[in-house]
């Protein structure tokens, strides 16, 4: 894909607020109309400032020439800028539920919460397996291999241990 205007600085010098019929930046977000060389057609893509891949990019709806792309206007702005926002919040959430995973198993002292809490790291990822009971006071927490798998068996098998760190 090509850019279907000159493209503009996204950093912290980029101005506040811009309007063209294929650029616009506004509130944190640049919306920028490109061409799709594979269909033809044309794309927009939604950029959050600061940050260097587009959030969003989606198909662009053509102009009555049939030739040049849609203007941008502020209703489709702020549609852009509230389904960006969405993808970004739902990436966070897996990202999230990726690095912690918690489940609760019946135990003879009563319900214990499991939680592994993956610290993502390139060098040297790790885990941490904790526990807690049912007033959320904490039982146990043991550093732990960042590919461990936890599930029912493995926190009632970690309990059952008196809590001694997994092989």
């Amino acid at each position: 894909m090509t850019s279907n205007t000159t493209p503009e600085p996204l950093g912290a010098d980029a101005p506040e607020s811009l309007r063209e019929p294929g650029l616009w930046r506004d509130n944190g977000w640049t919306a920028r109309v490109i061409k799709n060389e594979d269909d033809e057609g044309w794309a927009v893509e939604m950029i959050k400032q600061g940050v260097a891949e587009p959030a969003l990019v989606g198909p662009w709806t053509m102009g009555r020439d049939k030739k040049n792309p849609k203007p941008l206007d502020t209703a489709a702005f702020n549609t852009l800028v509230k389904t960006a926002s969405e993808v970004l919040r739902r990436h966070e959430q897996q990202l999230h539920a990726r690095l912690h995973k918690r489940l609760t198993v019946a135990a003879q002292a009563g319900a214990i919460t499991v939680m592994l809490d993956i610290v993502p790291d390139d060098d040297d990822a790790y885990a941490v397996l904790s526990a807690s009971d049912v007033a959320g006071e904490p039982l146990a927490s043991v550093r732990v291999a960042a590919g461990f798998r936890l599930d029912a068996a493995s926190a009632s098998a970690w309990i059952e241990s008196g809590f001694n760190k997994p092989r």
